[in-house]
């Protein structure tokens, strides 16, 4: 059943009531209210943004005579800036925002991405529970939304400055006293870099599938967000504040929350998955680095960090504050770098030089980067030399083999600035290796590079990336949890049984948090039953656990829906052919290839679709079509 603002009384808390749609091309801000929205049906964040881009989408199909032509660098890409219910409030985790667009211009499907920092409450804070961006500027122009009021900027003397430098010229413009944040892209947006990010808060990336590029095909150089941080009012104080306390101190108790992410951040699971067997090594050849300890949340504390950093409202502050003192890579000051960053710059590339893995992950914060593609579009192309696909005349002097350090560092700038070879990898590795007849040589799902995580060491893992919408992501349905640190309960990682439900409800349940919207670590402590527990005294409504799965559910559906309309085919739930063909050659998985029919072919039953697709009746179920 479809629920509507009008079945309610009143506006719910936790959503400041108004939302901004800028169209570019006719230079007008208007702002609308939330409340006539299916608030309780898609909550808001990544939800409540889809169901925004599902009417857009539906609009386009009556004008278009084939989706296939929506450019997703064309003015009639619909990018949304979305907060959630629980975004800028006393719910733990609450400092993040979603970014999602029709079209992706490196997969195809929609574009979806999200980010932690400051700049999410300060979207609220400013007024706002949803930026709806339509059309294209003339030239550069910049958004400033502050007191529930919105205005477009030039910003020609922004363009191609770096994300730092446009941030702190942006901040110093508006003359705010420390009240305003900043989203902004960088010289790869502006170039048209298939996987280019958003930067906030200078450091903190809305990383994945594109959605810088799309900001920079529409002049939009940035968001700056003006408000005081306050956090939002719940329904019932008394009881949120309650609610709030008893998980807080779950969290804290919890070993992964509580001290494993806060002692080490995301970095402590370079020595664990790397002892699992699952640590992607020089594009994916194998599942072991030698010199994984070198690159470890560990040894980074021990030799590169400063301090910790959290995003607003995070009791864990996992975010790392690093330096490297002198040599070739000396940086006086960074954050970062992340597991996947490490990862991605470091051993899928054959590198063992953290270091230099801190300089490329500064470089891809300041020219505007995704470090995940980055990286493994890097690796490709090694391993592409290697073989012999690319010729070494296409390399211009770049020694590009793996563990080559300075190799890496090199290419992200040609990358950013699309010069020589930088302009090929700018297309992701799907489309660099298929340029060079090697596509099986590109690591990607859905033509979005995958992560950190060889999926033959963990099969539930390896049935989410060849089903997570959006592409080759961990975070959709995040089975490392399970069946590798055992949250909720340790699985058998080389197993398929139950395998299917479990990553139905990873995903069902990720949605849900995305549309709260508040941080994906929260999961390792806190379930359905804790989030329904705090919506309710912070929005009024009383759902139950059971009903917000359903809600991830219709997200989920409504998303994969959606992709059947742009040209999702079947056949793009797979996985690379190494993985289903070619056997992980050493460690604790030695021998193991994905047995993916067989888990695809019970997903699909649990999932209610046919062959990849949602049914009519599944459809039906869930509201999304009458």
């Amino acid at each position: 059943m479809i629920i509507n603002f009008q079945d309610h009384l009143a506006m719910p808390r936790g959503y400041t009531g108004r939302y901004l749609e800028v169209d570019l091309t006719e230079e007008k801000v208007r702002v609308k209210d939330t409340f006539e929205l299916p608030l309780r049906q898609y909550l808001g964040g990544k939800g409540l943004a889809l169901y925004i881009l599902y009417r857009e989408l539906k609009k386009l199909e009556r004008t278009m005579t084939d989706l296939d032509h929506l450019d997703p660098l064309g003015p009639d890409n619909v990018l949304v800036f979305a907060t959630g219910p629980a975004t800028g409030s006393l719910f733990p985790y609450s400092g993040r925002y979603h970014v999602m667009a029709l079209r992706s211009p490196l997969t195809g499907y929609i574009a979806s991405a999200n980010s932690g920092g400051d700049f999410g409450p300060y979207m609220k804070f400013a007024g706002f529970d949803m930026v709806v961006v339509k059309g294209a500027a003339e030239s550069p122009v910049y958004l400033h939304i502050h007191d529930g009021k919105a205005e477009l900027m030039d910003a020609r003397h922004l363009w191609g400055m770096t994300t730092f430098r446009a941030t702190d010229t942006i901040l110093e413009e508006v003359g705010d006293g420390g009240r305003t944040r900043v989203a902004t892209i960088g010289p790869a947006g502006e170039n048209g870099v298939l996987f280019a990010n958003i930067i906030n808060d200078k450091h903190r990336a809305a990383g994945r599938t594109g959605v810088g590029a799309i900001m920079g095909s529409k002049f939009l150089k940035a968001i700056a967000a003006t408000g005081d941080s306050k956090p939002v009012e719940p329904e019932r104080p008394e009881e949120f504040r309650e609610k709030v306390k008893k998980y807080l101190d779950v969290i804290r108790k919890n070993p992964v929350t509580g001290e494993g992410l806060r002692k080490y951040g995301t970095a402590i699971l370079v020595n664990i998955i790397n002892q699992h067997g699952l640590y992607p090594t020089r594009n994916f050849q194998t599942g072991v680095f030698e010199k994984a300890e070198e690159q470890s949340g560990e040894y980074m504390a021990e030799k590169y960090l400063i301090r910790n950093r959290a995003c607003w409202g995070c009791p864990t502050g996992c975010g790392r504050i690093t330096k490297v003192p002198k040599g070739p890579f000396q940086i006086g000051y960074s954050e970062g770098p992340e597991y996947e960053s490490i990862w991605a710059l470091g051993a899928d590339t054959g590198n063992a030089d953290l270091e230099s893995i801190i300089k490329a992950n500064h470089l891809c914060d300041e020219l505007g980067l995704d470090t995940i593609s980055t990286g493994s579009t890097i690796a490709a192309a090694m391993e592409m030399v290697e073989k012999g696909f690319i010729p070494e005349e296409r390399l211009e002097g770049v020694d590009l083999r793996f563990g080559n350090s300075a190799a890496v560092v090199e290419m992200i700038w040609r990358i950013a600035y699309r010069s020589g070879f930088g302009d090929e990898l700018a297309m992701g590795s799907y489309r660099l290796a298929r340029r060079y007849g090697a596509e099986h040589l590109s690591m990607s799902v859905k033509r979005l590079e995958l992560p950190a995580y060889d999926p033959r060491g963990a099969w539930g893992h390896a049935l989410n990336y060849a089903t997570a919408n959006r592409g080759g992501c961990h975070v959709t349905g995040y089975m490392i949890s399970p069946e590798i640190l055992g949250i909720p309960e340790k699985l058998k990682p080389l197993s398929t049984e139950g395998k299917a439900k479990w990553v139905k409800d990873f995903q069902d349940f990720t949605s849900v948090v995305n549309s709260t919207v508040a941080c994906l670590f929260s999961t390792f402590a806190l379930f359905a039953d804790a989030y329904a527990d705090m919506l309710a005294p912070l929005t009024g409504w009383d759902l139950t656990p059971e009903e917000l799965m359903v809600i991830g559910e219709r997200i989920y559906n409504l998303e994969r829906h959606m992709m059947v309309k742009l040209g999702f085919r079947p056949e793009e739930d797979t996985l690379p052919r190494r993985f289903l063909e070619e056997p992980m050659p050493e460690g604790p998985n030695k021998g193991s290839t994905v047995p993916l029919k067989e888990l695809l072919r019970e997903y699909y039953r649990v999932r209610g679709w046919e062959n990849g697709i949602p049914t009519e009746e599944k459809l039906k179920e869930l509201g999304i079509i009458p």
